[in-house]
């Protein structure tokens, strides 16, 4: 695929003019039953995007997460000439449904957490995203998660729009029987807006495996056995294998992928990584066994640094019984903070979002950053970073692994038909290095970085697929 770009217009440093809901379901065109009829009732209200948002970060020139993946989009829009009437029905979810989820803790109280599921645009096909259960989950930061689903399932040219979903809650604090009946009677909520040819969940941040099941169940109590109802299940249920370590693994095909195009080898290469969950931990062991010396990794408490390259298997035996890379020996302690100022040839946020921001981009000293979290970078340290001449491999192509393996599970489930792993992991080699090549021709074509080259061609597909169904 080539785009051809047009003049941009000027950079805009917010949102534009807000739009109305639109008709862009997953599957067919909803008919008007779709959100008046399902949507309603006590189980939770579905509302269209409306003007509230959670503040800025407080950082000078940064904006609040969907102003800031509305900025790219509208710079991208630009200079792909998307027409302006279009603009607005791009980047308004089509629903946002808020659900009061009350548990009964352990200790006899009655807690009421409040959850959302956002279904951003489905014009390519059934919304899919993850559910998160952070504190920050809210309504501002599920909704811009879910834009960048549109684009990154666009990228990557698989059949799916863009959805995400969380809870506001701590649950690091909660006992299993807590998340198991807050999962649960989240998923019965949600029920009527999700399902396999509808909107596929899949787990993100503190959610895995066993959610997903507890997610899958609840669904089946109403409606039957139906495993691709989600996706990144335990294999007994119908997961897929290579799917839990599908984002790191991705993430890994596309910097092997690039290597020829920056001038630089894998072999001794040196990788600092923030965050040592899922997505951290793997691309840790997979970018070790491939050659790099990972010098510095990071988790909640703080990190770790040795110049020298960290031995990456005792290292995961170590968090494993500690719980924390902490205290990991013969290492120097680094915070979240300092972690991401170290030299290396890769960094790699794999964390949080917003943590590459415009008071400390002028700092940064990795010669590429690839983004294993979602929007760890905001609009204006993407600029900063430009300009200091350092390359970012973004989010919506860099940790898009994920849910393309994701793809793979609703496929085999549909087919009742297990792939095994080295099929995984060709197909997603494939898929990765595909959508890079795509994304640095046009990057090169269009003298862009590599950012905007990925939204423009997520943008381009979405617009067509709009148009092709007659949504305009």
């Amino acid at each position: 695929m080539t785009i051809q770009a047009k003049a941009p217009g000027p950079r805009r440093e917010g949102p534009g003019p807000a739009g109305a809901s639109h008709e862009a379901g997953g599957g067919a065109p909803p008919g008007p039953s779709d959100s008046s009829a399902r949507d309603g009732g006590p189980q939770g209200t579905a509302v269209l995007a409306g003007p509230e948002s959670r503040k800025p970060s407080g950082r000078p020139g940064d904006t609040s997460p969907f102003q800031a993946v509305n900025e790219f989009f509208y710079e991208a829009a630009d200079r792909i000439g998307l027409h302006d009437e279009l603009k607005p029905l791009l980047i308004t979810p089509y629903r946002e449904m808020r659900v009061e989820v009350p548990v009964r803790m352990d200790d006899g109280r009655l807690e009421v957490f409040i959850g959302y599921r956002i279904q951003h645009n489905g014009a390519r096909g059934p919304y899919k995203g993850g559910i998160r259960f952070h504190p920050s989950a809210d309504v501002e930061e599920i909704r811009a998660l879910a834009s960048l689903m549109t684009w990154k399932t666009a990228v990557v040219d698989i059949p799916f729009g863009g959805a995400k979903g969380g809870i506001q809650c701590e649950p690091k604090t909660m006992s299993a029987r807590e998340l198991q009946q807050m999962t649960q009677r989240y998923t019965r909520h949600i029920s009527y807006i999700i399902g396999p040819s509808r909107d596929i969940p899949a787990p993100d941040m503190n959610t895995n495996a066993q959610i997903m099941a507890w997610m899958m169940d609840a669904y089946g109590q109403r409606f039957g056995y139906t495993p691709e109802v989600v996706t990144g299940k335990p294999i007994e249920l119908g997961g897929s294998y290579g799917r839990e370590s599908a984002t790191g693994q991705g993430l890994a095909f596309v910097v092997e992928e690039m290597q020829s195009d920056y001038g630089f080898r894998l072999e001794g290469a040196t990788v600092v990584i923030q965050g040592f969950g899922n997505v951290g931990s793997w691309t840790a062991r997979i970018l070790h066994a491939m050659g790099c010396h990972v010098v510095a990794v990071s988790d909640v408490r703080g990190g770790i640094y040795d110049p020298r390259g960290l031995d990456i298997p005792a290292l995961l035996r170590h968090a494993g019984e500690a719980g924390t890379v902490r205290d990991f020996p013969q290492t120097e302690a680094v915070t979240n903070e300092e972690i991401l100022e170290l030299p290396c040839d890769l960094l790699v946020p794999s964390a949080i979002g917003e943590v590459i921001h415009s008071g400390n981009a002028g700092r940064v000293r990795a010669r590429i950053v690839v983004e294993g979290a979602n929007h760890p970078t905001t609009p204006n340290a993407d600029h900063i970073l430009r300009d200091r001449g350092i390359h970012v491999i973004p989010d919506i192509l860099a940790n898009a692994g994920g849910v393309t393996v994701s793809y793979f599970e609703w496929a085999q489930n549909i087919q009742r038909h297990r792939w095994e792993l080295e099929k995984v992991h060709a197909e997603l080699r494939k898929v990765m290095s595909a959508a890079y090549r795509n994304v640095y021709r046009t990057a090169r074509e269009n003298d862009v970085s590599l950012r905007m080259a990925s939204f423009m061609i997520g943008i381009e597909r979405v617009a067509t697929a709009v148009r092709l169904r007659g949504f305009v």
